[in-house]
């Protein structure tokens, strides 16, 4: 759909004047303001919000969807922190935790056909004992098995944690890891950045500021990083405006984040105690107000294993872009807290197929978004 079609479509329908305003914004390629995407969350509904994520999204990159080639790895669910919302978390030897060590790990990476994966992603809880001798081995371990592929780990959370543990600055621990293969970060632990919420719900986590700098330090070094959101909780609107607003100021400033991911609270297996989880229709509006705002980051990724394969397919007719990585069931965090996806798996041939079945073109990427082969 072209911009004239949408004007033509605008101009004849019942829309809020100060919505048509908007909608000329983004057809303009103007950048809206938080006003206007608070307005667009509390007015607009989902085909007009739908229509202009599409629009923007296709402008950008056309009818392609992107996805890797990856597998998780979760050396630790045992946590220092005890977050409301968290159904993966586990002290110490309790029932359902584990702890890997580099050994375990090393084996099943072995089992892994050369060329079978670009990226290996890592995450898992901030263990009370393991310091960073232990994470600058296992990055090491991870490139000697696989030399080739990118090593895509730890969260802001996780940095903050091992500099605690270390007694050392995050801007060290970050060049550490650097040195030891890290190539580049996920957008884990951001949470909601309102500090009065934030305290509600993770009162021990990385505070907003210093997740914030922490990824300005990494886009500084040269690591590129990722961003989320945790959305359908005990925010607000406003809430999520703020947050977008943080990103997109650091944004402006580094360059240095390649993709936003919207992840979904799920109401399993946690305390947070909220009985309901939003509504598919608000999860799609989500995604293209995010679109809308969100102008200098470049990729939208819906993560399937949250959402799961069906649903998943449709969000790319609402701004997304990416289809993460095909994962080979290598993670736990959303399974453990009620998602779709029980059991993460999709083979490349399957990823291609969900793809084209939405009427897409399947592109192979690498972690940063370098086209590998489009199908």
């Amino acid at each position: 759909m072209t911009s004239n079609e949408i004007k033509d479509i605008v101009s004849r329908v019942s829309v809020n004047p100060d919505l048509r305003k908007i909608a000329s914004k983004v057809l303009e390629n103007e950048r809206i303001s938080c006003e206007d995407a608070l307005l667009l969350y509390e007015k607009a509904d989902l085909n007009f919000v739908g229509m202009l994520a599409h629009y923007v999204k296709t402008q950008k990159f056309g009818d392609k969807v992107f996805f890797n080639k990856n597998i998780h790895v979760e050396p630790s669910n045992v946590c220092v922190h005890k977050c409301k919302f968290c159904s993966y978390y586990r002290e110490e030897k309790s029932e359902g935790s584990w702890e890997y060590s580099i050994d375990e790990i090393s084996e099943s990476l072995k089992k892994i056909p050369q060329g079978a994966l670009t990226e290996v992603h890592i995450v898992g809880g901030c263990h009370p004992n393991r310091k960073i001798d232990y994470y600058c081995n296992l990055l090491q371990t991870v490139k000697a098995i696989l030399p080739h592929v990118y090593i895509k780990a730890f969260t802001a959370v996780e940095i903050e944690y091992m500099s605690h543990l270390n007694g050392i600055s995050t801007e060290e621990v970050l060049a550490l890891l650097k040195k030891s293969g890290l190539n580049a970060m996920p957008g884990g632990g951001a949470e909601i950045f309102d500090e009065k919420l934030r305290a509600e719900i993770c009162p021990s986590k990385t505070l907003s500021q210093d997740w914030l700098a922490i990824h300005k330090q990494a886009h500084l070094l040269g690591i590129e990083t990722n961003a989320t959101i945790l959305y359908g909780h005990r925010e607000t609107f406003a809430h999520r405006v703020d947050h977008l607003n943080r990103l997109r100021t650091l944004q402006d400033e580094t360059n240095g984040f390649n993709a936003f991911i919207p992840l979904k609270y799920k109401k399993e297996n946690n305390v947070l105690g909220i009985e309901r989880e939003l509504p598919w229709t608000e999860d799609l509006r989500n995604f293209s107000i995010t679109r809308l705002f969100l102008d200098n980051i470049p990729h939208l990724k819906v993560y399937w294993p949250m959402l799961g394969k069906d649903f998943s397919q449709i969000t790319l007719d609402y701004g997304v872009d990416d289809f993460d990585g095909t994962i080979n069931d290598s993670t736990k965090i959303y399974s453990m807290a009620g998602s779709v996806e029980t059991k993460p798996i999709l083979t490349q041939d399957e990823m291609i197929t969900l793809i084209k079945e939405s009427n897409k073109i399947p592109v192979e990427r690498d972690t940063v978004y370098n086209v590998i082969k489009e199908y």
